[in-house]
């Protein structure tokens, strides 16, 4: 037979009402008295009834976050070190993956703003705010993480990759590389035209003559970057940027298994979106610009508590900043005689 709140309420010699308090602190409980309730919880294995307790205080205890890619490791990491935030403080996670389809964010975000969860954490794939802002009922708690929008009206928490892309680009140009390539993400996303604006201002204050057709967009997912590769290498580009942690680790297995030598045949800069020894494997031949993940899922974890708590709080905008990490060239190293 389940074992009731009044089960409970009856062996600490309370009632049902102080046992309720006891456990949701919403009235002041004596210590000695609390800890009678506890006592008589643990000796009969009481679950309180999340549902009835929803139904109470209008909590789910729940929060969901849409992501584009849960196969991106990048993303798999972030929902690690948000979910472990989130259930320190008693809540649960639900994920939503929208695999870079705006439709599929648009169904998501219907759902799950439909009474399922207390707060949203988006990753968005839209091409524009008024789209997501129309799917969002007014008032409702959301944080944007990674991708942000100009407009303010959200709550954002964000990694700015700009000063470490400008200084890959002016670090090359030091090293003898003229035809330096970039690899993009989806041309619409807030993370993808901040890094491609980082990289035209470089090339522009370093002197360089801008060239279009070394600016290639990929998808951000799987199988994406190989193209781009083979059209940059055709140009016989001696340099390449890679911005996103999954196209990068792509790009460098292609360019092995072409017989490519990095630092010798091609100057690599890698985004690195979380923690793996593939990367210390080449950590001596690329340059990396290190992604912030775990602080960036925390972040967004302690801010969307925030908006569910306060959701009329001051829009907040929290911008982390990525690290860059060139590697040490040798001395007998020629990059200009290549």
């Amino acid at each position: 037979m389940k074992v009731t709140i009044s089960d409970v309420a009856k062996m600490a010699g309370v009632s049902t009402a102080t046992v309720s308090h006891t456990i949701n602190n919403t009235r002041y409980v004596s210590e000695e008295t609390r800890e009678r309730v506890y006592a008589a919880i643990s000796k009969l294995g009481y679950t309180p009834d999340a549902s009835a307790r929803s139904f109470r205080t209008g909590k789910k205890k729940t929060i969901g976050f849409i992501v584009p890619d849960i196969s991106n490791k990048f993303f798999a990491t972030m929902i690690e070190s948000v979910e472990n935030y989130l259930a320190a403080a008693g809540y649960h996670l639900i994920i939503a993956n929208t695999k870079e389809d705006m439709e599929r964010e648009e169904k998501n975000i219907r759902l799950l703003t439909a009474g399922l969860v207390d707060g949203l954490l988006i990753a968005s794939t839209m091409d524009s705010f008024e789209r997501l802002n129309s799917l969002l009922p007014a008032g409702f708690p959301v944080v944007l993480v990674d991708r942000v929008f100009s407009e303010k009206k959200f709550s954002s928490v964000c990694v700015s990759n700009f000063q470490p892309i400008y200084r890959s680009v002016c670090r090359l140009v030091g090293k003898g590389d003229r035809r330096i390539g970039i690899i993009g993400g989806l041309p619409r996303l807030s993370t993808t035209k901040e890094r491609i604006s980082a990289y035209q201002q470089a090339i522009s204050d370093c002197g360089l003559t801008p060239e279009e057709t070394f600016i290639r967009y990929g998808d951000s997912m799987e199988n994406s970057a190989h193209t781009c590769l083979d059209e940059l290498m055709e140009q016989n580009c001696d340099a390449v940027i890679v911005t996103n942690g999954l196209m990068a680790s792509e790009s460098i297995i292609y360019l092995h298994r072409k017989g490519v030598q990095l630092a010798r045949d091609i100057d690599l800069v890698s985004f690195v979106d979380y923690e793996s020894d593939f990367y210390q494997l080449y950590a001596n031949q690329i340059d990396s610009i290190v992604q912030p993940v775990d602080e960036l899922g925390a972040a967004a974890g302690e801010e969307i508590l925030k908006r569910v708590e306060n959701p009329d709080a001051p829009i907040f905008e929290k911008v982390l900043t990525s690290a860059y990490r060139p590697y040490d060239v040798p001395k007998s190293w020629n990059h200009s005689d290549r």
